[in-house]
């Protein structure tokens, strides 16, 4: 009997069942994924636990070594706080978000961890931005933990949503929103080796409200306990309870909490041994620290050792403040663009060429120039327009300036050099200090009162600046004593650091006397953060130059423009504001110039006493920053 044929169109037909119902099923599969439903099935939730993702966050940072968690208190994240500070960090709350950033901050780059602030969703994430901008240019590993709607309503119109990742991807070297408890653990894990790997800098994390708390509150949210109405309502309700349980499955099992590793790049040997051979034949060497060697892995009087070996003259910005201590024959402090232009060898090992450098202006095309960074845009920063390297080498500057003095062993520059330098440097030196004495219209000249806070400083004192024209005449004249004892906010140059620096200071290093050198504008950004100061215990100074003015801008804008509009401002009673706020208040004007001194020794001892306090200077105008960018 012949077989019955079989048509090429029931053929065609069955093909194309098979491609449909494989489709389907590829579909099928792929939707079981995003609703975790496959997950759910080899990882249970446990529905009775009262456990939270705040203790897995809390656990997450005890293993990274984190102290210090800095907030402004709310809603979304009161579980992360709790949890924190139950395993024994402390939680540190301020009196807006930015000062949280900005005291991370100073613990990342004081303590060479990760600092943390966390701030709940919306506004509180928002008020943050300037500050996580700044920690990124300067090169800071700071953790932002963000609150945020529930994962299910995002995008509904949730009280305080908003799309917080566009915001933080321009900033941050790493940006998450956690979706399941079972994420918690990893993303921070990565996002905390992340801060601290290459070159330094902020990462951004946010964590959905039902991600934090206990399971039976984000049930009870979710209205499962009402029974369904309609093939409709079970299919929700299934939906939600679906949701609920992706949540949370697998949320307790054992994790590895442990940080993972952190990559730092380094200069090769061959690297090193050419700019041995180049500095070994230098006659008139001289090198520009930047923030950067102030980054771990090496510790900074190891390396002061390795530049105290080699013997360089060493300009030093930004955190290389204080480097070589108050008086080293080694650190030059006037006449840089000079001694740029006569300098045959010339290290910048951290530093930029950007405005700082003017753009690399400063530099001569004779001088054979290293350039050592972490990052490679800054690496080679206006690199094509005005200034060339002889060596580029992207990688860590301090473990390179180690390497230098061990393969420089016995090399000794010639100290005339150095001398010559040092001699000029006196010489700006002594007209600055007979600026000082010259009289000003009225009240203080802020040359003298500086020279005079620069005398009483002791050996463990701490510098935070923040302000434009009195803090940057106070560069010049008050003298760090040491390696990590100035903070400054960087090439930002951002106004309002002041409080927060001063707290993660205060809190990282409590045996330092804490200076905040303000500007009266300023200090109009964390004045109210004496509170925090008491609050917390964390009793710091903080001197104002107070002139009544926005100098910096005015001093330009006058002359350029023949107007002071929104530059001035009023010799207001701050003190009184610190008194108001449990803090101790002095006032210091030109009827106290005989006895200056006794009026700061009294700060000195209302703080050592664990009073915070606030010196309002009254001072004058001098001519001694004329000409000094302020655009």
């Amino acid at each position: 009997m012949e077989p019955a044929a079989v048509s090429p169109s029931s053929s065609c037909c069955s093909a194309w069942l098979l491609v449909l119902l494989g489709a389907l099923g590829t579909a099928l599969f792929g939707v079981a994924h995003r609703l975790g439903l496959i997950y759910q099935f080899w990882h249970k939730a446990e529905p009775k636990s009262t456990r939270h993702g705040g203790e897995l966050v809390a656990e997450a940072l005890k293993a990274h070594g984190v102290r210090y968690l800095f907030t402004l208190v709310g809603g979304h994240i009161s579980p992360i706080l709790v949890a924190s500070e139950k395993l024994g960090i402390r939680v540190v709350d301020t009196r807006h978000e930015a000062t949280a950033v900005f005291a991370a901050d100073a613990v990342a780059r004081l303590s060479g961890t990760i600092g943390v602030a966390a701030v709940t969703a919306g506004p509180g994430v928002t008020n943050t931005v300037t500050a996580v901008k700044n920690a990124q240019m300067a090169e800071s590993p700071v953790l932002l933990i963000g609150g945020a709607a529930a994962t299910l309503q995002k995008g509904r119109g949730a009280l305080q949503d908003i799309d917080q990742l566009c915001l933080f991807k321009p900033l941050c070297k790493f940006c998450a929103s956690v979706r399941t408890v079972r994420d918690i653990v990893p993303t921070l894990r990565r996002a905390i080796a992340a801060a601290q790997s290459g070159t330094p800098g902020p990462v951004f994390v946010e964590f959905p409200i039902d991600v934090l708390y206990p399971y039976h509150l984000v049930e009870k949210e979710l209205n499962l306990s009402r029974p369904p109405r309609g093939l409709l309502g079970r299919v929700i309700n299934w939906y939600l309870g679906s949701h609920l349980r992706n949540l949370y499955a697998g949320a307790w099992e054992t994790r590895d909490f442990s940080p993972l590793p952190v990559e730092v790049p380094h200069a090769t040997a061959e690297q090193v041994q050419q700019c041995v051979e180049l500095v070994s034949r230098a006659k008139k060497p001289v090198m520009l620290l930047g923030s950067q060697v102030t980054l771990p892995p090496t510790p900074v009087e190891e390396l002061r050792e390795a530049l105290e070996a080699l013997r360089i003259p060493c300009f030093l910005g930004g955190m290389a403040r204080g480097m070589l201590g108050r008086d080293s024959p080694l650190h030059i402090r006037q006449n840089r663009r000079d001694a740029l232009k006569e300098a045959d060898v010339v290290i910048l090992a951290g530093t930029v060429c950007d405005f700082r450098l003017s753009y690399g202006r400063v530099l001569s095309r004779r001088s054979t120039i290293i350039a050592v960074n972490r990052d490679r845009a800054q690496l080679l920063r206006n690199a094509d327009l005005f200034w060339k390297p002889h060596i580029a080498i992207q990688g860590d500057a301090s473990s390179f300036l180690l390497r230098l003095a061990q393969g420089l062993k016995g090399y000794l520059p010639p100290q005339d050099w150095a001398r010559s330098l040092k001699d000029e440097d006196h010489s700006k030196e002594k007209t600055n200090r007979e600026k000082s004495e010259e009289p000003t219209e009225q009240h203080l000249n802020p040359l003298k009162l500086l020279h005079h806070v620069d005398n009483l400083l002791p050996e463990n004192s701490l510098l935070v600046s923040d302000g434009g024209d009195f803090v940057g005449s106070a560069a010049y004249i008050v003298r760090p004593r040491g390696p990590l004892r100035w903070l400054d906010p960087g090439a930002f140059g951002t106004l309002g650091v002041g409080g927060g620096f001063a707290l993660g200071a205060k809190l990282c290093r409590p045996d330092c006397e804490v200076w905040i050198l303000y500007g009266d504008g300023s200090l109009g950004y964390s004045v109210m953060e004496f509170d925090t100061f008491v609050r917390h215990k964390t009793p710091v100074i903080a001197l104002v130059g107070n002139d009544a003015c926005w100098s910096q801008i005015s001093r330009e804008q006058v002359p350029l423009l023949g107007s002071n509009v929104a530059c001035g401002l009023a010799y207001l009673d701050y003190h009184l504001v610190a008194d108001a706020l449990g803090g101790k208040g002095f006032l210091l004007g030109r009827q106290d110039e005989a006895h200056m001194d006794s009026v700061i020794q009294a700060a000195q001892e209302a703080c050592r006493a664990g009073r915070p306090t606030l010196i309002n200077a009254l001072i004058g105008r001098t001519s001694f920053r004329d000409g000094s960018i302020s655009v």
